[in-house]
């Protein structure tokens, strides 16, 4: 890798050919061979480092002392000079910079904010290319911090892979990049990073079931946000209360939701709209509006669900909004209005764009006709409302 870098160097200042080896480069690393001045030049251009930095530069002659002063070699000297040149090597041969690392983070923010509307299989082209420039870079040797902000990158990229996975119904491939986002989320050390991974896998089981597999990783996730009001903790807690809500548990539910308006109020964070890592106010209403939807408080539900579409653009294209009028059709049915709830969920599907009608929508239509009256549940409307919403889920 670094003769091939120092090759490629050589030609763009257009010297010539560099003609070195990975042998040679090891008696340079291990042996404390002195390269010539032409190589030392590339590789203090290559590294970005002086001479002393990577352990190359030349010493003034000493000179020699009297012969009665010899001392014998010493090993453990010797294989410690070694050992030091071979270290200033590994560190002076990280292969990205913080400049490197922040052109990475911008380019993620724009992948970031194009996700919030671009379609699931779409997204996934675009998050897969940025993971395999992010993860040429960590398989490199790179410093702790370095590494660390790589693994973090690497987790954020692979969360939002899964939940693309997610909306197109293609389950075993979303459970194993949670996972994967996990990994990289231990790996970075950081107990937020830790948490928002955990409570984006929850929605999930949430969508597809089980049920308590969600409230559990919402659990968590805000018992790794210990308390502190932020963006991630407000998550976790209200993914907590629809999950408590859809189980039956009224009394966590109401307490979850109670605690993650609380949370928003004091949440200090300015939080982007258009960010997909964002936890904003109109996301914030789209899950008390299922939690009180599964409560069968209506009233609050609809509160919630006009909140958060105020929010929305007009003709913003992501799912969030369709998902919110699936529930309102589901407060229709609890209020006796079964008929305009068969309606509302036609005419939400026909508002979705084709790349947007993805498997979640019908997990949550599904959702919208087994609450119905039972002789209008297998009704030719209901039918063609199953019909219509069953999309082919995948199985990677």
């Amino acid at each position: 890798m670094v003769v091939a870098r120092l090759v490629e160097l050589a030609e763009q200042r257009g010297e010539p050919r560099f003609r070195g080896t990975r042998e040679l480069l090891r008696t340079w690393e291990d042996l404390g061979a002195k390269p010539r001045e032409r190589a030392l030049r590339l590789l203090c251009v290559l590294y970005e480092a002086s001479p002393a930095d990577l352990g190359l530069a030349s010493s003034a002659p000493i000179p020699a002392p009297p012969p009665q002063e010899l001392q014998p070699p010493d090993p453990v000297h010797e294989h410690a000079e070694r050992t030091r040149r071979a270290i200033n090597r590994t560190l002076a041969a990280s292969t990205v910079s913080p400049g490197g690392l922040d052109l990475l983070d911008e380019r993620l923010d724009d992948v970031r904010r194009l996700y919030v509307t671009a379609a699931p299989e779409q997204m996934i082209h675009h998050l897969l290319a940025d993971l395999d420039d992010i993860q040429v870079l960590a398989a490199e040797r790179q410093p702790a911090a370095a590494q660390a902000r790589l693994s973090e990158l690497t987790a954020i990229v692979s969360t939002l892979v899964a939940d693309a996975w997610m909306k197109l119904g293609r389950l075993p491939g979303a459970q194993r990049w949670y996972g994967t986002a996990r990994l990289a989320a231990d790996d970075a050390g950081n107990s937020e990073l830790r948490a928002r991974v955990r409570v984006q896998a929850a929605m999930l089981p949430y969508y597809y079931g089980p049920l308590l597999a969600a409230a559990n990783l919402a659990r968590e996730a805000r018992l790794l946000s210990r308390g502190r009001p932020g963006p991630t903790a407000v998550f976790a807690v209200a993914a907590e209360a629809r999950s408590l809500a859809r189980l039956g548990d009224r009394d966590g539910a109401q307490a979850a939701i109670r605690m993650a308006k609380d949370f928003f109020e004091h949440c200090q964070a300015d939080q982007d709209q258009d960010d997909a890592w964002a936890f904003p106010e109109r996301r914030l209403w789209l899950y008390l509006s299922g939690a009180h939807t599964a409560l069968g408080e209506t009233s609050q539900a609809r509160q919630a669900q006009q909140q958060a579409l105020a929010l929305y653009p007009e003709g913003h294209t992501g799912i969030d909004p369709a998902l919110l009028r699936l529930e309102e059709a589901m407060c229709l049915v609890i209020d006796h209005s079964p008929t305009e709830a068969l309606q509302l969920t036609v005419h939400t599907y026909d508002r979705v764009p084709g790349p947007h009608r993805t498997a979640i929508l019908g997990a949550r239509a599904r959702d919208v006709i087994a609450i119905l009256p039972t002789p209008l549940r297998s009704g030719r409307p209901a039918r063609q409302i199953a019909e219509m919403f069953a999309l082919p889920a995948g199985q990677e």
